[in-house]
């Protein structure tokens, strides 16, 4: 086991010791596009002629640690240190990393990149094994990679890779080279500073909000805050009167502002005071009826996502029953960096600067929306500051070429962060119904499990969806608790308010409710929640965690009065992971977060200071939303325009973590969002032990103060 507390993940990530040295192209001095090395081991791994490994990120990095992570797989398989490792981010082009996906989400990079660029490795390496071989008229056998140098093992004679890449490349690559075995790692599993640390804490570092193309002028926009609403009337010769402004564009839902800097956009912007016409069927949709109408649905049949066993038959005789209904509420993702773009469309032409969690998909977007051929777009990808699925989405490079396309020279588009909060992508809003029957013996007999909410799979899969959201029934469907009968349905609801991938977004819907019912099933019948979990989980990856958390966050201790403590546990993008949560709640019900216990299986671990990391990062951002998150609507617009009425925690709130890692060599599980989803419900069970009070529907604090 691995164990570590916040200090541990300062220290790994260079900000408590000193600075470290990173070849890696984060400046804005960065090339469009990164060279074919000299010797390839697939279209974005290789060793150029001075026998410098690159690596093109197949992955974008938005603050998770992945660009670190993945440049630890490529440094393992090629023998040479991780800042050694020459990165770059490249640009939009699907056709190069196919069939890997440039997409950055749903926890896949590790888990999408593992072998590919483990056999890449490994090949470019055995290549330049066997050409040192050659020279020397020795076996490949008795040669190694290491330190940057093929070494012949009997004698210790080495040869640099830049003496041997011209006659590797010059060789057929080998198509079946063994990949390091575990035993062997030298770099994976290791505590390893963020490549990318240095040159964030020196802000060196360029985010797409940084980029500045000569002659470009500086843009801001308002969107029309009602949905589907129009664009009614502004004041340009007032906003034109300001100084520093230099256009006003409008369209049919949008006004933009040109000026010669993003201050004097913004205050064009004010001085032009849009209006705006909504449409008669939106103008009164109020939050109530919106949500009433998600958890009406739940009376519907729904689609069956799975069914097995005989329900009725199961319930009958049932020693104890149990139902709920849980709801969840919209979200914004609130990502410190607001959104942004850079576009200049030029002799047929476009070219692109922003962070995007789809380049690919970013570029198709763009061509089609200017109806150009797709190989007239290149779009530069760029560092994010957070994505948490808010940059899937292409609509903030939609509009930046919309306003592109009417000057002649680059544009530099932001939204302020009230206009990114009024126009996000929201992750759902969703009602579930548990009904679980326990028979004479303990075990779960029947367990019904019914869903409904907004489908992002169906507004993606268009005439091809089929009824059953796979990402919304996605660990509902696969429960770590056996019953004999067992049925899960999903009835879609959508209303006026678009809905889109968050930081979990199905699997965590899914482990509020259950974890949550689970952990009223155990109360019911008076026995320990953590044992009751332990009697109905055969996993023995789950049982770990489990037993790791209770040993280690004084679960059996009595707390003070008004202190509670609530444990939850998922297997959830290939991911095992369970948290004990403790909270104080006070005399005017307000909930302190003070103390995070968490064990985690996450398969092979690549950088356990990253795993833990991500842990902190999706504990604290799980938090945030648990006890505070929600989006409500008001005469068709979004109330929350900032972090004054969407709040999150603030540095003083955060609690201690402290975090486990449990050490294996099974194939990596995803980090991303398994943190976030387990908190959700720990946290939930922590208020109910503290006060009595079990709160079903999100966020807690105002559930707790309604209840």
């Amino acid at each position: 086991m691995t164990t570590a507390t916040r200090r541990d993940v300062l220290i790994g990530s260079g900000i408590v010791t000193g600075a470290l040295v990173v070849p890696v192209a984060l400046g804005a001095g960065r090339s469009r596009a990164a060279g074919a090395p000299a010797l390839a081991g697939n279209a974005w791994l290789g060793v150029d002629a001075a026998g410098q490994v690159t690596l093109a990120l197949p992955k974008t990095e938005m603050g998770q640690g992945i660009l670190t992570t993945i440049t630890m797989i490529a440094a393992e398989e090629l023998a040479v240190r991780p800042d050694q490792v020459k990165v770059s981010i490249p640009d939009g082009d699907a056709a190069r990393f196919a069939p890997l996906s440039q997409e950055t989400g749903g926890s896949t990079s590790v888990r999408e990149v593992w072998q590919p660029l483990r056999q890449a490795g490994a090949r470019a390496r055995a290549a330049l094994v066997a050409a040192a071989a050659r020279q020397w008229g020795v076996a490949d056998a008795q040669c190694d990679a290491q330190g940057g140098a093929v070494v012949h093992l009997p004698s210790g004679k080495t040869l640099p890779y830049a003496a041997l890449v011209a006659s590797a490349a010059a060789a057929p690559l080998p198509s079946d080279a063994p990949v390091r075995p575990a035993s062997a790692y030298k770099v994976i599993g290791r505590f390893q500073r963020r490549l990318d640390g240095d040159a964030k804490a020196r802000g060196t570092a360029e985010f797409g909000i940084d980029v500045v193309v000569p002659g470009m002028k500086f843009a801001t926009l308002a969107v029309c805050p009602i949905f589907g609403g129009t664009l009614a009337g502004v004041d340009e010769a007032a906003a034109r009167a300001v100084s520093g402004v230099t256009g006003v564009i409008r369209g049919k839902d949008v006004v933009y502002i040109l000026a010669d800097n993003t201050w004097a956009a913004r205050q064009g912007l004010a001085a032009a005071r849009p209006q705006w016409t909504a449409p008669p069927a939106l103008a009164g949709a109020q939050h109530a009826p919106i949500i009433a109408a998600v958890a009406a649905a739940l009376d519907q049949p729904g689609f069956v996502a799975t069914t097995s066993g005989d329900l009725d038959a199961a319930r009958k005789g049932a020693a104890h029953r149990f139902s709920a209904t849980y709801t969840q509420p919209f979200l914004a993702h609130a990502t410190m960096e607001p959104g942004n773009c850079v576009a200049h469309v030029h002799d047929g032409q476009c070219e692109i600067w922003t962070g995007s969690q789809v380049p690919s998909d970013a570029r198709k977007a763009a061509a089609k929306r200017l109806d150009l051929a797709l190989d007239k777009v290149t779009l530069h990808n760029r560092l994010m500051g957070g994505g948490f699925g808010r940059r899937l989405e292409s609509d903030l490079v939609e509009r930046c070429v919309d306003l592109a396309r009417h000057v002649p020279f680059p544009v530099k588009l932001i939204w302020s962060r009230e206009e990114d909060m009024a126009h996000d992508w929201y992750r759902p809003a969703y009602a579930d119904r548990i009904d679980i029957a326990l028979g004479a013996d303990g075990t779960i007999a029947a367990w019904e499990h019914k869903i409904a909410g907004s489908s992002i799979i169906a507004r993606l899969m268009g005439s091809a969806f089929k009824g059953v959201d796979d990402d919304v029934v996605e660990g509902a469907i696969t429960p770590l608790y056996a019953a004999a009968a067992r049925k899960v349905t999903f009835q879609q609801v959508e209303s006026l308010v678009p809905t889109s991938w968050w930081r979990g977004v199905g699997p965590l819907r899914s482990a509020f409710v259950m974890e949550s019912a689970v952990d009223e099933v155990a109360h019911l019948i008076g026995a320990d929640p953590i044992a009751f979990r332990l009697a109905h989980i055969a996993d023995p990856r789950a049982q770990v965690v489990l037993k790791t958390v209770r040993a280690l966050s004084d679960w059996a201790e009595s707390p003070a009065p008004g202190v509670g403590r609530g444990v939850s546990v998922i297997h959830l993008w290939d991911t095992y992971m369970a948290a004990v949560a403790e909270v104080h709640v006070d005399k005017d019900r307000q909930i302190t977060v003070k103390r995070v216990t968490v064990a985690v299986d996450c398969g092979q671990v690549i950088s356990p200071s990253g795993v833990i990391a991500q842990i902190d990062s999706g504990v604290i951002f799980g938090t945030s939303a648990a006890l505070y998150g929600e989006i409500t609507i008001a005469d068709g617009r979004v109330e929350q325009s900032n972090f004054h009425d969407y709040r999150v925690l603030r540095i003083n709130e955060a609690p201690r973590i402290h975090t486990t890692v449990i050490d294996n060599h099974e194939q990596p599980g995803g980090m991303g969002e398994p943190p976030n989803a387990v908190i959700f419900p720990a946290l939930a069970n922590a208020v109910f032990a503290a006060t009595g009070k079990r709160v079903r529907a999100l966020p807690l604090q105002k559930g707790l103060l309604t209840a």
